[in-house]
């Protein structure tokens, strides 16, 4: 909470600062049973508004559509995106779409919708509102073992950003490899976007990563 509240103090920038944690972990990405990935929701959301696209036809479209997507279509949304077409932050897609959409992945890349990303799921509707509410994150360890994830904006007050970060230290806990060995968090750093980073004690991290109540 200390570290959550020089954070914000520091956040002087003319704009509504992002809040980001930078997280080692104990992990060696090069080896493929230490990947660590995943999806969680951040109770109180990043703060951020995200378009999202989805590839879906008949029900699921509508309930895309009904979820608040930007913007839905089957065939017509592939071609739009083969001719150039980026204007969207996330991508989701109907399981039935997957076999159309595979054309996409060398064009997409790491934009891809994938069932690990949770981005392909039958629940459209589900996951286009958690998007749309920017409750939901997605973490992928990078080379170096860090993951780099926001936790909300510099006007959010310290207890929400508290709650949101316990939520992603959870997951990434949960997300923890069976080979990994020795000690899981190494170090977080907290920063806004303009701000310095404030390292928190890796202890107190530990405990917010195994569940351990530790009031805000």
């Amino acid at each position: 909470t200390e570290a959550l509240e020089m954070v914000k103090t520091s956040a002087t920038a003319k704009f509504d600062e992002t809040v980001d944690v930078a997280i080692e972990l104990g992990v060696d990405p090069r080896h493929g049973d230490q990947m660590v990935r995943g999806t969680t929701s951040l109770p109180h959301g990043t703060g951020k508004s995200l378009k999202v696209a989805v590839f879906a036809r008949g029900d699921a479209a509508k309930e895309a559509e009904e979820a608040g997507a930007d913007v839905v279509g089957d065939d017509d949304l592939i071609k739009r995106i083969q001719e150039g077409w980026r204007d969207f932050d996330k991508l989701v897609a109907a399981p039935d779409m997957m076999k159309s959409v595979g054309q996409l992945g060398r064009v997409l890349g790491p934009r891809m919708p994938s069932p690990k990303a949770g981005t392909v799921t039958p629940n459209v509707g589900q996951i286009v509102r958690e998007i749309k509410t920017a409750s939901r994150v997605e973490f992928r360890v990078e080379k170096a073992g860090i993951v780099h994830l926001p936790i909300g904006k510099a006007s959010f007050d310290a207890q929400k950003l508290h709650e949101n970060l316990a939520a992603v230290l959870v997951a990434l806990y949960k997300a923890k490899p069976a080979s990994a060995k020795g000690r899981y968090f190494k170090d977080l750093t907290i920063s806004s976007t303009m701000g310095p980073g404030v390292r928190v004690d890796i202890q107190a991290v530990q405990a917010l990563g195994e569940g351990k109540q530790i009031t805000a």
